[in-house]
C-alpha cells in the first residue's frame, strides 16, 4: 500500500522577496494599468492577479488578443494605494504607511479583499489620532464598517474639543456629523457644537456653492438648543436672522422648554445634557439628567 504524501515547506521569505520583484516589473507583464489622476503606468500578471482577485478575473476577463494589449484605466484609486494592493496580491503581506492607509482601505473594500480590509483596520486602529480620525469616520460611514464607526466615535468623544478644530472635522459628510451629534458622550458643551455646526455648515456651503441652511439641514435636529441658557439662545436667534441656520421652529421648541421648565414640553427637542455639557441654572428643570 502506498504511503501518503508529505507536504513540506521551503523558507517563506526568499518566495516572498521574488514575488516582490515582479511588483510592477515590466518583466514578463502582460496587463497594463494607467492609475489615479497623476495617470501613472503600472505593469502587472494577468494570471496573478485573476487567481488571486475576483474583482480582477472580473475585470480583465478573456485572454488579450495579439497586438499591443490597451490599458485598464483605474482612475479613483491612487497609484501608491494600488501599488500596496499588488503588493499584498503578490506576497500576501504589504507595508502600510499612515498617510495612505485609508486609501489602501478603501481598495480593499471596493476589490473585495477581504483579508487586506481587517489588516488596514487593525492598522488604521492602532494609527488613530486627532489628525486622522475624521477622515477614517468618513470611510467608515462611506463603505459600512460598523466596528470601525464606532471606534471613532468613541474617539472623537473623548477628544472633542480637540477634533472640532480639526480640518478633517469641516470636510465630513453630513451622516457623517450626524453620527456624532446624536451621541451623548461627546467631552463639548453644546454652545460649541453650534459654533462648530455653523463652521462645517459654512465650508459645506462654499464647496457647493448653496446656502448655509440648506447644507445644515440633515444635521442641525440634533443641536440640543434646549442645554442654552436664555441669553445664549437669544444671541443664536439673534445671529440665525442674519445667517439662517437652523429653522426657526427649532429654537422655539427650545423656547418652550425655558417657558414651561419641563424637558418633555417641545415635541422632538432633544433635551439630553451631553457628557461634557457645562452646567446651566435652568438644566435642573430638565426631565433628563444626564447619564
Amino acid at each position: 500500500m502506498e504511503t501518503p504524501g508529505l507536504v513540506v515547506h521551503g523558507e517563506a521569505e526568499p518566495f516572498s522577496t521574488a514575488l516582490r520583484s515582479l511588483v510592477n516589473n515590466r518583466l514578463y507583464s502582460d496587463v497594463r494599468f494607467v492609475v489615479g489622476q497623476e495617470q501613472q503606468e503600472v505593469f502587472a500578471h494577468r494570471c496573478l492577479l485573476a487567481c488571486r482577485c475576483n474583482f480582477f478575473q472580473r475585470l480583465l476577463g478573456q485572454e488579450p488578443g495579439p497586438g499591443v494589449p490597451s490599458p485598464v484605466v483605474l482612475s479613483t484609486v491612487p497609484a501608491e494605494a494600488f501599488l500596496a494592493v499588488l503588493e499584498f496580491l503578490y506576497t500576501n503581506s504589504v507595508k502600510l504607511q499612515r498617510h495612505s492607509v485609508l486609501e489602501v482601505l478603501t481598495a480593499a473594500v471596493e476589490y473585495g479583499l477581504e483579508e487586506l480590509r481587517e489588516l488596514c483596520l487593525e492598522f488604521v486602529v492602532k494609527m488613530l489620532d486627532v489628525e486622522l480620525v475624521c477622515e477614517t469616520l468618513q470611510v467608515a460611514v462611506t463603505f459600512g464598517l460598523g466596528p470601525l464607526q464606532e471606534h471613532c466615535i468613541a474617539f472623537i468623544e473623548a477628544h472633542s474639543q480637540e477634533v472640532l478644530r480639526t480640518r478633517g472635522f469641516l470636510e465630513l459628510s453630513a451622516p457623517a456629523l450626524l453620527s456624532l451629534l446624536r451621541s451623548d458622550n461627546l467631552c463639548v458643551d453644546e454652545a460649541e457644537l453650534v459654533l462648530a455646526a455653523r463652521s462645517w455648515a459654512r465650508v459645506g456651503a462654499a464647496v457647493l456653492e448653496r446656502p448655509v441652511a440648506e447644507v445644515a439641514a440633515p444635521v442641525v435636529r440634533e443641536l440640543r438648543l434646549a442645554l442654552l441658557a436664555p441669553a445664549e439662545l437669544s444671541a443664536l436667534e439673534e445671529q440665525n436672522r442674519r445667517e439662517p441656520l437652523i429653522p426657526v421652529e427649532q429654537i422655539v421648541e427650545a423656547w418652550k422648554c425655558h417657558a414651561l421648565r419641563r424637558g418633555d414640553a417641545a415635541r422632538d427637542a432633544p433635551c439630553r445634557r451631553r457628557r461634557g455639557t457645562v452646567p446651566r441654572e435652568h438644566h435642573r428643570f430638565l426631565d433628563l439628567p444626564f447619564k
